[in-house]
């Protein structure tokens, strides 16, 4: 990877930590940005109702850009159940039993989407290219001494990747593992949809695991967010984070750009475009 790119990171929004090292987080949605999983979402909605209610549920409004916890609690409200919000963190128990069960679906049905591999490899070699250039001392791969902010055992790395979905974990990790593409992420940082039924709270919850995980600080634009649809945007730009719009979507390289985005990618085809995006100073 050429060292421009770890010239860009150094640049990049945030505080370094005790080692000089400045952070990026990069916060991947899943659908349609990552992956098209074949509709297999709303296969586990149906086998979660089922088991709890008996029958169909009833199809929500569509569903780009909410997580899991707001898509519940409407599944539920439509079918009438009283007390929706008392069902919920069951429902979602009842979801996550069953969401590896679905792999062999996942690979049946879904891809990967093109370039998704190829960029998550890219971003996580820019990052380990430039701390293996001897940036404020620390290898590529070098363990910090005890670890900043509890971030001790975890590597030196300039760039962090993880999750910001709607989908509840166990959902994203078969998704995910099914097709191949957990290889750069950290799931254990990131946010997932059970968290809240607004997208932007999940921003704070990531930043705060990052930051405990790896050291430094994450806000403003030391957190990207990388999605396809103006909900992904919308949660950048409420808490400070720079918005990466992909239109592997439902939603275009235009409307994406009308809700904000800092930048948008008509997919993830072109890896120097994606770094150029994602890895941006801010201001540009």
């Amino acid at each position: 990877m050429p060292m421009a790119w770890w010239s860009t990171i150094r640049n990049s929004a945030g505080v370094p930590d005790r080692h000089g090292v400045r952070r990026l987080l990069v916060l991947w949605d899943v659908d349609y940005t990552l992956v098209n999983a074949g509709g297999v979402g709303m296969q586990l909605y149906r086998i979660a109702f089922a088991e709890m209610f008996g029958g169909e549920p009833p199809r929500p409004p569509p569903m780009a850009g909410r997580t899991d916890r707001a898509i519940t609690l409407e599944v539920l409200a439509l079918a009438g159940i009283p007390d929706p919000r008392r069902h919920v963190a069951a429902f979602e128990a009842v979801m996550a039993a069953h969401a590896p069960e679905l792999a062999d679906l996942i690979r049946e049905r879904g891809s990967a989407l093109p370039g998704a591999a190829r960029a998550l490899a890219a971003i996580a070699l820019a990052g380990a290219d430039g701390a293996g250039a001897g940036a404020d001392g620390v290898e590529a791969g070098g363990v910090e001494a005890g670890g900043a902010g509890g971030g001790g055992g975890h590597r030196a790395q300039p760039v962090i990747q993880a999750l910001l979905t709607g989908n509840i974990r166990p959902l994203a990790e078969v998704k995910l593992g099914a097709l191949g593409l957990t290889d750069h992420l950290d799931l254990d940082v990131g946010a997932y949809g059970d968290v809240h039924e607004l997208r932007f709270e999940l921003v704070g919850p990531a930043r705060r695991k990052a930051a405990l995980a790896y050291g430094g600080d994450f806000g403003g634009e030391a957190t990207v967010l990388v999605g396809d649809t103006p909900l992904d945007i919308e949660a950048a730009l409420v808490t400070g984070a720079r918005a990466v719009g992909v239109a592997t979507g439902s939603f275009s390289v235009a409307e994406l750009t009308a809700a904000g985005a800092h930048a948008v990618l008509p997919d993830l085809t072109d890896t120097d475009r994606v770094l150029a995006a994602i890895l941006a100073r801010p201001g540009t």
